[in-house]
């Protein structure tokens, strides 16, 4: 397996930046990198709930797999090129005295042949540049736009 840590400090309290990632269908109004972004399943949060985001032509689906407020978010990632076998992105927040301290680590395993292992490298220095945009836009819309956490 390969893992992509990427961390960063934010000015805002965990509730305030839970509520930007709780808001799982509206990932494309904060991270720059997504132009698309909808809820498909039944849920609208939570695991279980689904989304499809596009990012240029391509598209992939991101089902919920754990969900605990205001602490930590997990989601596979559906639709990467067959030489992964799965990918999962996992958001972690701890309070800092003065904001929150944030990490996105990026779970890639990769397919049995030795190519595949060339590849998921690959695919997660991709998904690293990826992992980074996210956090900025995410700092960026927890600070300038706090909002009440209902879920």
């Amino acid at each position: 397996m390969i893992e992509v840590v990427r961390t960063r400090q934010i000015a805002a309290a965990p509730p305030d930046v839970w509520a930007v990632l709780a808001d799982f269908g509206h990932i494309s109004s904060w991270a720059r990198n997504v132009d698309h972004s909808v809820v498909i399943s039944a849920e609208a949060d939570g695991v279980g709930a689904v989304r499809r985001i596009q990012t240029g032509r391509n598209t992939v689906l991101e089902r919920v797999e754990a969900w605990e407020p205001t602490t930590m978010l997990s989601y596979s990632i559906e639709g990467l090129p067959p030489v992964v076998r799965s990918v999962t992105n996992t958001w972690r927040l701890v309070p800092e005295h003065d904001g929150s301290w944030v990490a996105l680590t990026t779970s890639i395993q990769p397919g049995p042949r030795p190519p595949h292992q060339v590849a998921a490298r690959v695919v997660g220095r991709v998904l690293a540049k990826a992992s980074d945009q996210m956090l900025d836009g995410l700092s960026s819309a927890s600070v300038s736009a706090p909002r009440e956490v209902v879920r």
